[in-house]
């Protein structure tokens, strides 16, 4: 009997172990169900708030601003060099010792002004000689006319040969051509004794002095001038422009609008103004560009002979100019955008950008005036996003970019 029941015991204990584990298991897995089953839920209801918050979305606050119309210049701005009118090289026409210099150096002087005083003795005396030559020829010619005028009733009489009257009348002749050269000689005496003062031949400001007194001066030689004079009222200033714009200049050079304005240093308010006067014949092959020359007053005297410039050329004057602010302008792959608000919505608008002028764009294509354009543009605005417009702003700039602009058209320059 004890293995029988030794037997039975052990059945009992096996079965008793695997009921335990099986109950065991089953209480796992409900558990596990459970805390799946809440975590799921809990999740769903995040992304259902997180994802609605996500999806929907809010509109985006914008600024806007409104297209305008207002007078816009087309404006160049080049670095010139300006250049003297006239520039005449003073030399003597006789020579000479220098007996006296009447200015100083740098001074400005006025057309006939006398500059320099040469020796005139010699010119004196040359003067004197011819002088007297024409006195006596004068004398001799006198004579022989008196001589003639008896001869010619005795001839007449035959109470003198033909042969003498001849004789007579041929002194005659010959005493008025001696009289005519000796005449002309005098006023060759005088221009030379005239050279002996040298005048200023026009108004302006001298140089440099080359010669002192005292010294020799010789006429006819190519060595350096006494003096260079250079006109400064009025004055040329000479700029170089890009082929591309020549066009334009030529169109437009001879209307009322053309103006060229004068600063000697970029972005200081200009010091003269004047028509432009000359477009040269040519282009350079070697930088593409074209010399225009303007002539400005310079009553003050604040641009000097070889001095580089700023010149800012007004070709002309579009009236009604269509203008935004540059930061409306985005650019794109095609070619530049704005986004235009309409029902609430950024509607992307292509544009064409003829020039800028300071903060502002000229629109050629693409606007017409009146639009709502957004002027600050988030990074994220999408085509067809909702937005809000922030109306106190956009008035504010809408006022500011109109004022703005308009002191930016006459101080910055056109870029193509």
């Amino acid at each position: 009997m004890k293995p029988f029941w030794t037997s039975m015991l052990v059945i009992c204990a096996l079965a008793g172990g695997g009921g335990y584990y099986w109950w065991k298991t089953q209480t796992g897995a409900k558990t596990t169900e459970a805390a799946a089953g809440k975590s799921a839920k809990g999740e769903g209801k995040g992304e259902g708030k997180g994802g609605g918050r996500r999806g929907s979305g809010g509109p985006v606050s914008v600024r806007t601003v409104t297209v305008g119309r207002q007078p816009m210049p087309f404006i160049i701005d080049v670095v010139g060099a300006v250049e003297s009118e006239n520039s005449i090289a003073v030399r003597p026409q006789i020579s000479g010792v220098l007996q006296s210099v009447m200015f100083k150096e740098g001074d400005y002087v006025k057309q006939g002004q006398v500059l320099f005083r040469i020796d005139p003795r010699p010119a004196q005396a040359a003067l004197d000689q011819a002088r007297a030559a024409v006195a006596r020829d004068q004398a001799q010619l006198a004579q022989a006319q008196a001589q003639e005028a008896r001869l010619r009733p005795l001839m007449e009489k035959d109470y003198v040969t033909r042969q003498e009257y001849d004789v007579a009348a041929t002194a005659v002749k010959s005493l008025e051509a001696t009289a005519n050269a000796n005449k002309a000689a005098l006023e060759q005496a005088q221009i030379q004794m005239a050279y002996t003062q040298i005048s200023a031949p026009l108004s302006g400001r001298t140089g440099s002095l080359n010669v002192k007194a005292g010294n020799l001066v010789t006429a006819g030689t190519v060595g350096a001038a006494l003096v260079v004079i250079n006109s400064t009222q009025p004055i040329l200033v000479a700029m170089s422009v890009p082929q591309r714009l020549l066009e334009e200049v030529r169109n437009n050079w001879r209307n009322p609008d053309f103006k060229v304005q004068v600063s000697t240093n970029p972005g200081t308010p200009p010091v003269a103004e004047g028509p432009l006067v000359f477009i040269d014949n040519s282009v350079s092959t070697q930088t593409g560009t074209i010399v225009l020359k303007a002539r400005v007053k310079n009553e003050k005297e604040q641009l000097w002979p070889g001095q580089f410039i700023s010149a800012r050329m007004i070709v002309r004057v579009d009236k009604e100019a269509v203008v935004l602010p540059e930061a409306a302008v985005q650019p794109g792959q095609d070619s530049p955008f704005v986004y235009l608000v309409r029902d609430g919505k950024a509607i992307a608008q292509d544009v064409e950008v003829a020039r800028q002028v300071g903060n502002l764009v000229v629109i050629s294509k693409g606007l017409s005036g009146g639009e709502q354009v957004i002027a600050n543009v988030p990074p994220t605005l999408a085509p067809g996003a909702t937005v809000q417009v922030q109306t106190g702003d956009a008035n504010g700039d809408k006022g500011g970019a109109r004022k703005g602009g308009g002191k930016g058209a006459k101080a910055e320059q056109a870029k193509e």
